[in-house]
């Protein structure tokens, strides 16, 4: 092998020998002999982001911009300081600055990077970490200036998810995430390499025409994560295709389809657990589910539901993560109404409802019917909910954990369902059982008695089962 297709810097065997799974290992594997830390040049493995193998220390930095409130820069920090507990690490210490925009090399003054150096060598820190995106330029800024590794809120939340994804198709859908956010990032690795050869001749010189810099190791590697991507792509839209096979045969029963939504921690497994019985795992801690579950439920009403639980969301959830669970976000999209679980009892109830519909929007549900579940009863003062279902129309307060509510709840599922059917009279024959069967699975029977020429019924039906039935209609 030629010196130029080894590393310099370590003698590692070059990357483009290896295969694509042998590529990402080593992507995941490489040290670098620097601070111990979790993420790039600084870091001691470039692709997990937080080390794990010891508990990190890390700062957490937030920015008021502009006329923000710097009261709202002091929560996000507190919840960014719960996502880095969350993803395995302490945090020891917090910087905040007001500037009336981000400084493009470093994202804080140089000043305050100076302070930030001082703070982090004094309390011995691994990693810093910012409330805000970091630009790959201003992550590599800030690295070779602490000496440390500078990570970004959407770092330490690509890493929680990585932790807890369970199913083939969430694994998939992370490891998307991830590596679109790598990908302009991608550095450390051959920086020190000189650049390949033109193509060679059987004997060993140049061919004409081939003579010059050729292909560097660093567009190499980057043109290996972009041909793994396109493979996850693939794979996620074979498995979006057996989405809409079941989709299809659940449209079959004409059942409606409610989906819980909601911050991540708010309750929404908890809910579908008292519910349905799901057996969805349940911890107290932020993203602890990441897959959907889907269980039929049946209403006081007699009606039967398809209720669906989702991933939670963030305040600025990585855009990387909505693209990635599209496919597994659509049964929101897709729903007849959304149930929107709420933690009534945390600090910041309304920027949490925001935050959600913001993201709502973006995966094309917002425009589906919502209903406001205030969760946690148990824990929220009286007068407080009481304030909280009155500043929301039509809300309703609940205890998942207690039973507390739920009545009160799946009575309101059912009004609001039945809002959106219309009430009809059919005359069916009496040697038409197949109708009246389907009568009965496509709708709400409202009454039913024996007349001269048929079966008379009066029930409540979607616009699609009126269409359907519409033969059978009385005028």
């Amino acid at each position: 092998m030629t010196e130029d297709s080894e590393y310099s810097d370590n003698g590692t065997e070059a990357i483009q020998e290896l295969s694509d799974e042998e590529f990402m290992e080593e992507l995941d594997n490489d040290e670098f002999e620097s601070h111990r830390g979790a993420f790039g040049e600084f870091g001691g493995a470039s692709g997990g982001l937080i080390e794990r193998t010891f508990r990190e220390r890390i700062i957490i930095v937030g920015v008021t911009l502009g006329g923000e409130d710097p009261e709202r820069t002091e929560v996000d920090l507190n919840e960014l300081a719960l996502l880095v507990d969350t993803a395995g690490a302490d945090v020891v210490g917090r910087v905040v600055q007001r500037r009336s925009a981000p400084d493009p090399a470093t994202y804080l003054g140089k000043g305050k990077v100076g302070e930030l150096k001082e703070l982090s060598e004094a309390l011995d820190v691994d990693t810093v970490v910012f409330d805000d995106d970091l630009t790959p330029a201003q992550q590599r800024n800030l690295e070779k200036l602490l000496g440390r590794t500078a990570l970004d809120r959407t770092a330490v939340i690509l890493d929680i998810f990585a932790q807890n994804a369970s199913s083939v198709e969430g694994r998939a859908q992370v490891e998307l995430a991830q590596l679109r956010y790598l990908q302009p990032r991608l550095r450390g690795k051959g920086q020190g390499l000189s650049q390949q050869a033109g193509a060679m001749s059987a004997g060993g010189g140049a061919r004409v025409g081939s003579r010059g810099p050729g292909e560097t190791q660093l567009e190499t590697d980057r043109r290996r994560i972009s041909r793994r991507i396109h493979k996850l792509e693939a794979e996620l839209r074979a498995m979006d295709h057996a989405r809409d096979t079941q989709h299809k045969r659940r449209s079959k029963s004409r059942a409606a389809r409610v989906t819980i939504v909601g911050y991540t921690n708010a309750g929404k497994s908890t809910l579908l657990n008292r519910l349905s019985g799901a057996g969805v795992l349940v911890e107290d801690r932020l993203f602890a589910t990441l897959d959907a579950t889907t269980r039929r439920l049946q209403l006081p009403g007699g009606e039967a539901v398809l209720m669906s639980d989702t991933v939670g969301f963030v305040r600025k959830l990585p855009h990387q993560l909505v693209e990635s669970f599209k496919s597994t976000l659509r049964v929101a999209a897709e729903a007849d109404l959304l149930v929107h679980v709420v933690d009534g009892s945390g600090p910041d109830v309304e920027a949490h409802i925001d935050a959600v519909r913001e993201v709502l929007g973006e995966i094309g549900a917002g425009e589906v019917p919502e209903l406001i579940c205030f969760n946690k009863a148990d824990r929220t003062d009286v007068q407080e909910a009481a304030k909280l279902r009155r500043s929301f129309d039509g809300s309703v307060a609940i205890s998942a954990l207690s039973g507390e509510g739920i009545d009160v709840l799946l009575a309101t599922i059912g009004d609001r369902l039945r809002i959106q059917t219309i009430v009809v009279d059919l005359l069916i024959p009496f040697d038409r059982g197949d109708v009246l069967a389907e009568v009965h699975r496509e709708g709400e029977v409202l009454t039913e008695r024996v007349g001269d020429a048929g079966m008379e019924l009066t029930a409540r039906l979607d616009e699609a089962a009126s269409a359907k039935l519409s033969a059978w209609q009385v005028a």
